[in-house]
């Protein structure tokens, strides 16, 4: 009996012990800001489960060393003055590695620049602006169906406030004004107003539903659910999405119509708010 007892622990003891060194190693943070001044210096220190060397990595493309040797404290100052960031809200993993050559990966952390962020490209920054502002006021062709008719059709959406996300892609949502004008139809100009929620997903850019409201200032006035899908973007600046949306009048006099049409979205020019 007590050789079994002791065989018994033995087994456990080296089940636990097995554990244990497959277990991976957690990151605990300590600091992880921007200072507010120029020099901007991204300060950042953490603890870790184990001893290990570390490094991070800023945006999946900037990658610094943080501790050589192996050490459970961890701490880092990385001068942010010449590197380029396209929002405010900087994403970074750290990487951990044990002498035993077994590498873990933490979860993604974030920290707030004290400035809003330029685009450096050199030359390409005209061009940008150039190529921004043609597809800013372009409008975009659409097919408009309405009792049974169809129509050709122009709209022109500009996102006026959107609302930061933690995603370094796009926003967590936009309030928007649209201009319609449907070709031959009796009451051509319609003004929206409305809101957009956008969901990033595998596979493409974003879905994003929506509902606004919508006026032609003489018969028609209702409400308008919408589904739009982002397909790709161009210069990492400009998603050309495909939108369908269905418009329920409130008016006695009014119709109800469908939209589907492509467009361009940007918070480029927009104003974002927390």
């Amino acid at each position: 009996m007590k050789l079994r007892y002791t065989f018994f622990l033995l087994v456990l003891f080296s089940s636990a012990k097995l554990f244990s060194q497959t277990d991976s190693i957690e990151v605990y943070l300590i600091d992880a800001y921007c200072t507010r001044e120029i020099p901007y210096i991204f300060k950042l220190s953490f603890y870790t489960s184990d001893f290990c060397k570390s490094k991070v990595i800023l945006e999946d493309k900037y990658e610094f060393g943080v501790s050589y040797e192996p050490t459970d404290l961890h701490k880092t100052d990385i001068a942010l003055t010449n590197l380029s960031f396209i929002s405010n809200i900087v994403n970074f993993q750290i990487i951990t590695e044990t002498d035993s050559g077994v590498i873990n990966k933490s979860e993604i952390f974030d920290f707030d620049l004290p400035f809003e962020p330029e685009i450096k490209e050199g030359s390409n920054w005209i061009t940008l602006c150039l190529f921004g502002s043609s597809i800013f006021l372009i409008p975009y062709p659409s097919y408009v169906a309405e009792s049974q008719q169809s129509y050709f059709s122009l709209t022109k959406e500009i996102p006026v406030i959107s609302f930061r996300s933690k995603s370094i892609n796009y926003p967590s949502g936009y309030l928007s004004f649209e201009y319609t004008y449907i070709f031959n139809a009796q009451d051509p100009g319609y003004l929206r107003a409305g809101y957009k929620k956008i969901f990033e997903v595998a596979g493409v850019e974003y879905l994003s539903p929506g509902i606004s409201l919508y006026t032609n200032f003489a018969t028609n006035l209702g409400i308008s659910p919408e589904f739009s899908i982002g397909l790709f973007t161009i210069k990492d600046t400009f998603t050309m999405y495909v939108r369908c949306r269905s418009n329920f009048t409130f008016h006695s006099t009014g119709t109800n119509f469908q939209e589907i049409y492509i467009g361009f979205y940007s918070g480029l020019f927009s104003l974002y708010l927390d």
